[in-house]
């Protein structure tokens, strides 16, 4: 683990729910959908998604990449990032 990565905020289920509640991303988000149920991004959401990772999180991720067809849930967007941003 580097300085960078230790002074970085760490990612969490309750930070990508927050990060998906961004009207520009998901207009309405449940508050109380569960960390498993389906989502679907559209395409400008996503890009703005990415784009608030990588100002928040310093992480740089391109939305052409293969693995964008799994981001099917928070948890599966969440367990994709931890492993990002550990690397």
């Amino acid at each position: 683990m580097t300085a960078e990565s230790e002074a970085r905020p760490g990612i969490t289920v309750d930070a990508v729910r927050e990060l998906l509640s961004d009207p520009k991303i998901f207009a309405e988000l449940p508050p109380g959908l569960d960390d498993d149920a389906e989502l679907a991004l559209d395409s400008l959401g996503l890009v703005w998604f990415l784009h608030q990772l990588e100002l928040r999180y310093g992480l740089e991720i391109e939305p052409a990449e293969a693995f964008l067809a799994e981001f099917t849930s928070i948890r599966r967007i969440t367990d994709y990032l931890v492993d990002a941003h550990e690397a």
